[in-house]
């Protein structure tokens, strides 16, 4: 029984350290390719990083070919202020070419079709990414704990230091409102209806208050379940666990909004479609790839060191009445 809670304790451990180190890595890749984005001078394409929190830039700098690369994204700012001057306001397309912002870029590009800006999309799960990846910790901290006192102990400590840090984040220092106020923003950088925008806003704010506040109640529940049920405990690594399936299905059912909720502001008109989610697709010129990165790999790493764990603790429940 010893040696098995150690076992549980180094998977869970090393699964812990994934979690974390996943939180700051890219987990998926898009990049779109075209004939009038050379590979010279756009060496991975228009990419950009999905992250937990954000999605980034992905392009590297492209060497000698930078000063092409410059040329072609100043001439396609050139031409969209041209197309759509009455929509779209000269200082939310200014910037510094010689960066290769990619995710400005493929902005330029989804207005083409009418897409929302990227920012625009899980403007609540994103926010609050790092509160939920606390609440994981502290379930997976608590999971590895073999005695009920020391699990529940982890269990009201953590939740309560995560319950504070949130509403201090949150509500005393302003950063939802903050992150609303720049929601609202960057969804009127190409969508000119100020009112329904800060519609969005409200809904945004409100859907944020619902969630801080339910994922404490949670919280509450989870400690009560690991109280009264001895099962219950398998929970505590269970959830995390599915942590690459719950991205995977917030991915895909974003991707499907904005490829269902086009705009006639675009200059190509194309029917509501379903972006790629992995491999290889097409939309107008445009070849499209969506692949998992590096931090989905850790993701996985956190789901078999779990899932191994959990096994191992499930049949010490078994076979033994007196395992807590």
């Amino acid at each position: 029984m010893e040696k098995q809670n150690k076992i549980v304790a180094g998977l869970t451990l090393i699964a812990l350290i994934a979690l974390v180190t996943a939180y700051f890595a890219p987990i998926w890749w898009v990049s779109l390719t075209a004939p009038n984005y050379p590979e010279d001078a756009f060496p991975d394409g228009i990419r950009i990083h999905f992250h937990f929190d954000g999605v980034y830039n992905g392009c590297k700098a492209a060497g000698a070919g930078s000063q092409m690369a410059d040329e072609i994204i100043q001439g396609d700012l050139d031409d969209t202020m041209e197309r759509w001057n009455p929509i779209l306001d000269a200082q939310h397309v200014e910037k510094d070419v010689k960066g290769l912002d990619c995710v400005h870029e493929m902005n330029t590009i989804n207005h083409y079709v009418g897409m929302f800006p990227i920012a625009t999309g899980a403007p609540v799960e994103k926010p609050l990414s790092k509160f939920f990846m606390g609440f994981f910790a502290v379930m997976m901290v608590a999971f590895a704990l073999p005695k009920k006192k020391a699990r529940l102990a982890a269990l009201v400590a953590g939740f309560a230091a995560v319950a504070v840090w949130m509403i201090v984040d949150q509500f005393v220092m302003g950063r939802l409102d903050s992150h609303v106020q720049n929601y609202v923003a960057e969804a009127g950088t190409f969508f000119k209806e100020p009112e329904r925008i800060q519609a969005w806003g409200d809904n945004v704010k409100l859907i944020s208050q619902i969630v801080i506040f339910g994922l404490i109640a949670i919280m509450g529940v989870v400690v009560a379940g690991v109280a009264k049920l001895r099962s219950f405990q398998l929970l505590l690594a269970g959830v995390p666990a599915l942590l690459p399936a719950f991205f995977l299905v917030t991915y895909s059912a974003w991707l499907w909004f904005f490829g269902h909720n086009l705009h006639p502001w675009g200059a190509f008109t194309v029917k509501p479609f379903m972006p790629t989610v992995f491999g290889e697709g097409k939309v107008a010129q445009f070849s499209t790839y969506s692949y998992p990165y590096w931090g989905f790999a850790l993701l996985m790493v956190m789901f078999i060191c779990l899932g191994l764990a959990l096994l191992i603790r499930r049949k010490q429940l078994r076979e033994d009445p007196a395992a807590e």
